[in-house]
């Protein structure tokens, strides 16, 4: 699968790790870019030296990482010329794993972690008003328009696509991998309202008028346009986290 976002992503993927030696975080920041499609199912992953130079880390520390994630299904390991840890399909079928998951967090829990995502994303596009050129703006714009809201899947592939893309055109490497971070833990119980036929086109237009702040370096405007997104789409995941509450199920479409 051709990935969705740019290379500053990626990037931020395999940057170094803060904490050196652990095994858990060459797992989690793995993790991260497989759940955020950054890294495709089939897609072959970097040698284990080779990853072990990106990350700053011991050759067995990534050994052990990568066996992490075999034992929890995202990559196998291929042996021979033509070998490798490879990624593997992640099941897009998932309401049963967020049910569970909205189950056990409180109201005032998912209401904080929405405001902090929003205060990143929106800080995002606040510094990527400011710093972003013509010519980072032109490419957002493109890649925005070629990106298909007409379906959940694809709503909910591309909107994660384009927070991490406008936390790219910020410039500041540890906003991208906030940005990642957050997505991986948040993303998948924050797209939930992309069921939605018009949420779906509510994202989509909030998105452009995040572009066209960038565009215009109009800082402000890039702040309001992301605050509208995430309020958007924290109404719906709140209206269903008070329907499990209820004893109902998360069945599409998810509307307020």
């Amino acid at each position: 699968m051709e990935s969705r976002v740019g290379p500053g992503a990626r990037e931020a993927v395999f940057a170094q790790l803060a904490d050196t030696g652990r095994a858990e975080q060459v797992a989690q920041r793995l993790t991260d870019g497989i759940v955020l499609g950054v890294l495709g199912p089939g897609e072959r992953l970097p040698s284990e030296p080779e990853l072990a130079r990106r990350f700053g880390v011991a050759l067995i520390t990534v050994r052990e990482g990568l066996g992490i994630l075999r034992e929890a299904g995202l990559v196998q390991t291929r042996r021979g010329r033509d070998g490798g840890s490879f990624v593997t399909a992640v099941d897009d079928d998932h309401h049963a794993l967020i049910a569970a998951r909205l189950r056990s967090l409180a109201q005032v829990e998912l209401s904080d972690m929405a405001v902090y995502f929003g205060a990143i994303l929106a800080g995002a596009a606040e510094r990527a008003a400011e710093r972003a050129s013509a010519g980072d703006a032109e490419r957002l714009a493109a890649w925005l328009a070629a990106s298909e809201f007409d379906t959940a899947a694809s709503a909910r592939t591309n909107q994660g696509g384009f927070f991490l893309e406008v936390a790219v055109l910020s410039q500041s490497a540890r906003l991208v991998r906030e940005q990642i971070r957050l997505q991986a833990e948040f993303g998948p119980l924050l797209l939930l309202g992309l069921d939605d036929a018009q949420q779906r086109a509510d994202a989509a237009a909030h998105d452009r008028r995040i572009v066209r702040a960038v565009a215009a370096h109009r800082p402000a405007k890039a702040r309001e346009a992301a605050g509208d997104l995430l309020r958007g789409l924290t109404v719906p995941l709140l209206a269903a986290k008070a329907r499990i509450e209820r004893g109902g199920v998360l069945d599409a479409p998810l509307t307020a």
